[in-house]
């Protein structure tokens, strides 16, 4: 067990040290991030403004979600899905040239992601059917159901952890996407996504940490009764919690394009240690 939290500090760094030399990777997930809030804006203020027209704007609403509910919950996660993996595809396509040598930009990034525009959206399709469809289900089940359309979904996300990478190097469609991810993980599948689980749970620490941090920051500045300084530890607190956000969804990025081109080619990245890449995806015994 030391064994695999050591991995998975060392991977954390190198994807750390890679972010680092190119911060201009921290872009795509603030973007991502202020898009998606518009997106869930542009469903839900309409949604509030007809419920709160009046009584009866509010029961013909519920009649007519009662019969589009799911219609309108799949649009939802439509959008929201592409715009997510079209900024998810411009930060691992930028990801890969800098791991590459190549020369980057965030309008390079920008640019690979319009390109593939179409392929991007027909996995947000079919990743939309696939959520709504869990949904369905698990609304339906009892809690032993629900739990193992839990691990279903869990399935589904290893499975298809390596298409945005697969999206971002390769001009192919969404179904051959999600098989090309599908193969790169029976051909070379590890114990756990070491580097990937590791980041995950670092930051999830330094987030609970920074919380506490904020919280007192917070609670000094109620006791100095100073409406002042409740805003600057208000601020302070979201700013710092954004950017571990986008630091964490950056690394995350990094790791999946250096362990694409581990597992598709054999080559290692600059910074990543290709005995930890072997641990991480490791050949199953046969």
């Amino acid at each position: 067990m030391a064994g695999k939290f050591a991995r998975s500090w060392a991977l954390m760094k190198a994807s750390a040290a890679v972010l680092r030399s190119d911060k201009s990777l921290l872009v795509f997930p603030l973007l991502s991030g202020l898009c998606t809030l518009v997106v869930a804006a542009s469903f839900l203020i309409p949604v509030g403004i007809m419920v709160i027209g009046g009584e009866h704007a509010g029961q013909d609403l519920q009649n007519r979600m009662s019969a589009g509910a799911y219609l309108l919950m799949f649009a939802f996660y439509l959008v929201q899905y592409f715009v997510i993996i079209f900024f998810q595809t411009a930060l691992t396509g930028v990801a890969l040239m800098h791991l590459r040598g190549e020369p980057t930009s965030v309008a390079v990034g920008f640019a690979l992601a319009r390109s593939r525009w179409s392929s991007i959206l027909g996995y947000a399709l079919i990743a939309a059917t696939v959520g709504l469809l869990l949904r369905m289900i698990q609304e339906r089940l009892g809690l032993i159901g629900r739990l193992v359309i839990g691990f279903v979904g869990l399935a589904w996300t290893v499975a298809t952890f390596l298409v945005v990478p697969v999206l971002a190097s390769q001009e192919v469609g969404p179904v051959d996407a999600v098989k090309r991810s599908v193969e790169l993980l029976k051909r070379s599948w590890g114990e756990n996504l070491i580097g990937s689980g590791g980041i995950g749970v670092v930051f999830g620490l330094l987030i609970f940490l920074a919380v506490l941090a904020a919280a007192a920051l917070i609670g000094g500045a109620v006791t100095l009764n100073s409406g002042v300084a409740l805003v600057a530890a208000v601020v302070v607190a979201v700013l710092g919690l954004i950017l571990l956000s986008l630091i964490q969804a950056s690394m995350q990025g990094i790791y999946a394009a250096a362990l694409y081109r581990y597992a598709e080619a054999g080559e290692t990245s600059v910074g990543f240690d290709p005995a930890l890449l072997e641990q991480a995806f490791k050949p199953k015994k046969k």
